[in-house]
């Protein structure tokens, strides 16, 4: 296995999606889907395999490449696809040509809705495909439930109506058909049918699903309980309904989807390319710009001509005429209409293309930052001077945070970080001596007083930054403590408080909220939840010791052992306090008994 392959397993995420596995000469051998892309792809790796062909394969792997999805349900049907475009050597391949399952609106005067795996014909309309024939089924249940839809595949036609030349069947009889066949019921009415039920077919599933639950609550309430079941799993079939696939409507035919997603200094297209309502190909470009002057729709330009120059014979062959992006490219292309598709089957397209683009992205931020470890230090400690508003990088960071119960056993702790990471050696925990009662403002100021006037005295580096786990009133007793040693201004003070994770500053009554996805609020929120575990931990020790203490360990001259000998022989404290002198002699000699009679009295 060489290095690059190593480091791509080491980076995959851990969502659903297919991966493909290429050869020495860059032919994929292999595709497959995945729950979790990260477990599923290094279990190839890291394990010996029964399967001689699994052998095999392993042997063969150069190289991987892979798409994320959003459901295990959409790379099932995009792996299906992938493996009947590319015919992989190491796949079971489909030896017949059937397909996922379909529902099928035909034509005519008079519609049929029905099941097939052929969505060839030209004159029909297309839903689907569905991953499993049951929720199909469960579809055209519901529906013909609901709306009197003919059933049968008689060719009826004006002309076959008006010559009579149908019978009615017995649908008609048990009112589940209003008699099309011989004209009972008009075009225009039965085509009302036909029309909500291509609205919940294109995605309005919760019209039905209303129908359903009303239903459930009717035959509840009447008792029906093992009917209601029926009609309750139904509806949770419905509700995987509305999860649709990548795999969309063949009625959209070889189009090209770009999703643009940019930074300061690079910029990612994710592309798919789509034939016959499936994606068949898929990967992202990467380009490192050189100044900050290309504009989005520069970018898309040349993303769109090196796609089109990478697969010119696949532009030749499918004829390509309509690409669905995030961005307009500034370059006209021939024969070539640009769409930003707002919601339907294309927006759900691009959504995955620009979620390719961003894991490629979050990919080669993880590769560099295992190839250099200290790029990702300085961005996190850059990003976190700018956010707080600070003159100098905060390599050395203190957070401190109090704990007690109703004032009682009160402790605080200091955790310190260094370069965004926690140095636990240095790690310091207090007794609160000086404040009674509960008072976390006078606590925080004892301990900031203690812990930096020490620090003065032993000519130690003072933190960059000093955080307190509170709002305002812990700044506040932060920033008081310091004046008193004479250190104001000589490091940073914030404060996060637990609710909303605000960030407070001195002076400042309005909170710094910042963005939740920041790597600042990230090391922040590191820092409070390790102090306040360090404040607990201890805190839980302290007030331990305190259940255990008894008055037998105050009196001088008497230790663990005798201590021991006197609860074994007295078997309770209550019992030593009622014995006589002359008992307690008995047990651990005159001398010993003479004090302890003494202590236990006063």
């Amino acid at each position: 296995m060489t290095d690059e392959l190593k480091l791509k397993l080491s980076l995959l995420p851990e969502e659903p999606g297919v991966y493909r596995y290429r050869n020495r000469e860059g032919t994929i051998i292999y595709v497959g889907k995945a729950k979790n892309l990260k477990r599923r792809v290094n279990s190839y790796f890291n394990r010996e395999h029964t399967s001689v062909r699994t052998t095999m394969l392993v042997r063969n792997i150069a190289d991987l490449e892979y798409t994320v999805v959003n459901t295990e349900e959409e790379a099932l049907d995009l792996e299906n696809a992938l493996i009947k475009e590319y015919k992989p050597r190491y796949n079971v391949l489909l030896k017949d040509d059937k397909s996922y399952p379909w529902i099928c609106i035909s034509g005519g005067l008079y519609p049929r809705v029905y099941i097939t795996r052929d969505a060839r014909n030209k004159g029909d309309r297309f839903y689907g495909p569905y991953p499993r024939a049951e929720v199909a089924k469960v579809l055209i249940d519901t529906m013909r439930q609901i709306y009197p839809l003919r059933t049968c595949r008689l060719n009826v036609s004006r002309e076959t109506i008006d010559a009579g030349k149908h019978r009615l069947c017995l649908q008609y009889h048990i009112h589940r058909c209003e008699g099309c066949c011989q004209g009972l019921v008009s075009p225009e009415q039965y085509g009302t049918y036909i029309s909500e039920i291509r609205q919940i077919l294109n995605g309005d599933t919760h019209i039905l699903m209303d129908v359903l639950m009303q239903l459930m609550q009717q035959l509840a309430g009447e008792l029906r309980f093992e009917e209601a079941e029926v009609i309750k799993r139904r509806y949770k079939l419905l509700e995987h309904v509305r999860r649709r696939s990548v795999i969309v409507s063949p009625m959209i035919h070889n189009i090209d989807v770009f999703g643009l997603l940019r930074d300061d200094d690079a910029a990612w297209v994710g592309y798919l390319h789509v034939r016959g309502g499936a994606v068949v190909q898929s990967f992202t470009l990467e380009y490192r710009l050189s100044t900050r002057d290309e504009t989005d729709a520069e970018i898309m330009s040349m993303a769109i001509a090196e796609v089109h120059q990478r697969f010119a014979e696949t532009y030749q062959r499918d004829r390509v005429v309509e690409a669905m992006v995030n961005v307009i490219p500034d370059v006209e292309f021939t024969d070539l209409t640009f769409t930003i598709p707002q919601r339907g089957d294309k927006k759900k397209l691009l959504d995955i293309a620009v979620k390719n683009a961003t894991q490629q992205r979050t990919d080669r931020l993880r590769m560099m930052e295992k190839l250099n470890p200290e790029q990702r230090t300085t961005r996190t400690l850059t990003t976190m001077q700018r956010d707080l508003r600070m003159t100098v990088m905060p390599r050395h960071v203190e957070c401190f945070d109090n704990s007690n119960i109703s004032g009682s056993d009160a402790v605080a702790s200091c955790v310190v970080f260094r370069n965004a990471k926690p140095s636990k050696k240095e790690y310091r925990h207090f007794n609160i001596k000086t404040v009674e009662g509960a008072d976390d403002f006078a606590s925080m100021r004892e301990v900031i007083n203690r812990r930096y006037s020490r620090l003065v005295q032993e000519g130690q580096e003072l933190p960059q930054l000093l955080i307190v786990d509170g709002g305002k009133g812990q700044v506040t007793a932060a920033i008081e403590a310091l004046d008193e040693i004479g250190l104001h201004g000589q490091m940073t003070v914030v404060g996060i408080a637990k609710r909303l994770n605000e960030v407070y500053f001195p002076g400042d009554s309005v909170p710094l909220y910042i963005d939740k996805n920041s790597e600042t609020l990230h090391v922040i929120q590191r820092l409070r939840d390790e102090a306040h575990r360090f404040a607990i931990t201890f805190h839980r020790k302290q007030r331990s010791k305190g259940q255990i203490h008894s008055a037998l360990d105050d009196v001088p001259g008497i230790g663990p052992k005798t201590r021991t000998e006197l609860l074994k022989h007295f078997k309770s404290l209550k019992r030593i306090r009622e014995a006589s002198e002359e008992e307690l002699a008995a047990v651990i000699g005159p001398s010993r008994a003479s004090k302890l009679v003494a202590s236990l009295k006063q």
